[in-house]
């Protein structure tokens, strides 16, 4: 081989080489970008903390004063029966919470409207006992407005609707948008009378809750800062009269 034909050779090797060194991917690195591109609103993959110990109500508190009764600890699960004060289980653990995720179980052991409070700060204008975010839970039949839903306690701006199956946007001038849910909750995912697993993801300004490993309702909000709840508490609430609802396995990651 002519010393020219060595040389070509030997440049043909080192650009091929060359070549194949930039197209080639670590499938450590491509790992870890795929694991960065989560979809917004995914559940996230962090260690959780129980917060009830499964026989006492150490780390929690009954409100409004005279509620106390109204919750207790029944065969390791929370037990709230409803009264005529409409009453909440607050998490004293951690009374300032922004960005979290929370887990939990809950089954209604006769019909009734519950939830979850979170951000919930007293309500200065009394015309509620809290201002809150609400996620809805209620028994299977009531309606989409409860079940599923959320509410806005937030006395001051608009309480737009988002039911389960919407997904609701809240522009800067508190205008709303409201699309549907593809492939979300619907009444036949819920067990009647039996445990249902939920999970919630307040980030920010966005907020989404899942039953039973489906999208219920969503809403994301561009509000100014003073009309939107930046940190609070995490209640649980009891709104109807004679209502028993059961609540389990509370585990909470807070992310701020």
């Amino acid at each position: 081989m002519s010393p020219a034909s060595k040389l070509f050779l030997t440049s043909t090797k080192v650009m091929i080489s060359c070549l194949a060194m930039l197209t080639w991917q670590s499938p450590i690195g491509t790992q870890a970008a795929e694991t960065q591109r989560v979809p917004q609103g995914q559940p996230l993959q962090n260690t959780f903390e129980s917060i009830f110990d499964g026989k006492t109500l150490n780390g929690w508190k009954a409100s409004p004063q005279g509620s106390e009764d109204a919750w207790q600890v029944v065969d390791g699960v929370i037990q709230g029966t409803g009264g005529e004060i409409r009453g909440y289980l607050n998490y004293a653990g951690n009374e300032d919470i922004a960005d979290m995720e929370l887990k939990f179980s809950y089954r209604f052991l006769t019909n009734g409207n519950s939830g979850v409070s979170i951000r919930a700060i007293p309500d200065p204008t009394k015309k509620r006992h809290f201002q809150a975010y609400h996620a809805d839970l209620g028994h299977l039949g009531i309606g989409k407005q409860v079940l599923g839903a959320w509410d806005f306690h937030t006395p001051g701006r608009t309480e737009h609707r988002c039911f389960r199956g919407d997904r609701l946007v809240i522009n800067a001038n508190d205008q709303a948008r409201i699309t549907p849910i593809k492939d979300g909750l619907q009444d036949t995912d819920i067990h009647r009378g039996k445990w249902n697993k939920v999970h919630i993801i307040a980030r920010d300004n966005h907020f989404i809750l899942y039953i039973n490993g489906k999208v219920a309702s969503e809403f994301t909000e561009y509000l100014p800062n003073n009309k939107r709840l930046k940190r609070g508490m995490l209640q649980f609430q009891l709104h109807d009269p004679g209502m028993v609802v059961e609540f389990k396995h509370i585990r909470l990651k807070v992310l701020d």
